[in-house]
């Protein structure tokens, strides 16, 4: 799928794929950049990538942008506050303008993931995202083989919205 009229791609034969973050913890940052590592990778090309923590992310990155890469650690069973709190904010404001556009997800925790995984569907559903690949589930220290799959989910993001020369 080439994405260069998906969404408001940064230049003209460029598109946008905006990571949305929440990472208090070392395994979120190891996870984090992974992904971006990914998304960065050399043969994609014509991708801009853009890094907004949740709690800074607005409407604006949103709607400027052909995907979403979003990540969170599950908090007592659910997303973070902070990636709650983005999705509060860009909900009515980016609901029909975004519709059908591309995403991927990431979660970490200890224990008890079911219930992110489960908010992320519900509500990316809601706005009418479409998932690339199914979200990453991350159980205690992200090793080596949990950041190769963050790796890969980020490329695959990008790949998807990489413009057709």
């Amino acid at each position: 799928m080439g994405g260069a009229d998906v969404g408001g791609g940064a230049e003209s034969g460029t598109t946008r794929l905006l990571v949305v973050h929440h990472t208090p913890s070392p395994g979120m940052q190891a996870m984090l950049e992974a992904c971006l590592a990914g998304a960065r990778d050399e043969e994609i090309s014509g991708v801009e990538v853009v890094v907004r923590p949740a709690l800074v992310a607005s409407a604006v990155d949103v709607l400027e942008a052909d995907a979403y890469l979003l990540g969170t650690p599950a908090n007592i069973g659910y997303v973070s506050g902070a990636l709650k709190h983005f999705f509060d904010q860009i909900y009515y404001p980016c609901l029909d303008a975004t519709r059908g556009r591309p995403f991927a997800a990431y979660v970490h925790g200890n224990e008890g993931l079911e219930g992110a995984v489960r908010a992320i569907s519900s509500i990316t559903s809601a706005l009418g995202w479409e998932a690339v690949a199914p979200t990453l589930e991350v159980m205690g220290t992200p090793d080596r083989e949990a950041l190769a799959a963050c790796q890969e989910l980020g490329a695959v993001l990008a790949a998807t919205v990489m413009p057709e020369d």
